[in-house]
């Protein structure tokens, strides 16, 4: 592979990364609930979920979700219906007394699994994760010769920078901590966020393949 070529894999990959989706609303809401390490700890979670879509696609499992439309409407009903779950959830959470929201906010900012285990169930619930390397990986690798080690190299050029672009995200949700701090301004970003996540698990339901 030329370096031109990597640097067009690299240019497309980030912008696919940067756009505002559901990894960003995700990791957000766990910054709201869980602080600094809830937050990482949904990225890496959302991480892992795109170097197990990666592999995948090297093996050839991924092509199920293009050869197979019921393969492909199984998952993306199954993402739909986790999302909206989290956010359906979450809202309902949201209409509880402030002491009862406090003490699940410093519950979940103990449970850090709780976020890694949402962030990768995300991820790998989103069928469009796995089209998004059937499509694109191949663009990329080399005509001939063993193409798999190049496969692992983008696959990690990816996921690599998504996390550290998440990570970002989490630096600057950090930051706003005072502004995070106040109850009525947390109440009114968590509802906003699960508010999205219900609006990307209904806007997945009912898009084609």
């Amino acid at each position: 592979m030329s370096t031109t070529a990597f640097l067009t894999y690299l240019a497309t990959a980030l912008l696919v990364i940067i756009t505002p989706g559901l990894d960003t609303m995700l990791v957000l809401r766990h910054v709201v609930t869980g602080g600094r390490r809830g937050g990482m700890a949904a990225s890496v979670g959302v991480s892992l979920g795109s170097l197990t879509w990666g592999a995948a696609s090297v093996l050839g499992i991924t092509a199920l979700l293009t050869a197979s439309q019921l393969a492909y409407d199984v998952l993306r009903y199954a993402g739909a219906g986790y999302l909206i779950w989290l956010g359906a959830s979450a809202l309902w959470k949201s209409r509880r007394p402030a002491a009862a929201s406090s003490a699940e906010v410093t519950s979940a900012a103990t449970s850090a699994w709780g976020s890694v285990r949402a962030g990768l169930l995300s991820n790998l619930l989103n069928p469009k994760v796995g089209v998004f390397y059937l499509s694109l990986l191949p663009q990329f690798l080399p005509a001939t010769g063993d193409t798999t080690g190049w496969a692992a190299l983008l696959i990690l050029t990816h996921a690599g920078s998504g996390l550290l672009w998440l990570f970002g995200v989490v630096w600057l949700a950090t930051r706003a901590k005072r502004l995070l701090a106040r109850e009525r301004v947390r109440r009114w970003l968590d509802r906003v966020t699960a508010t999205v996540l219900v609006g990307l698990g209904v806007k997945l339901a009912f898009e084609n393949h």
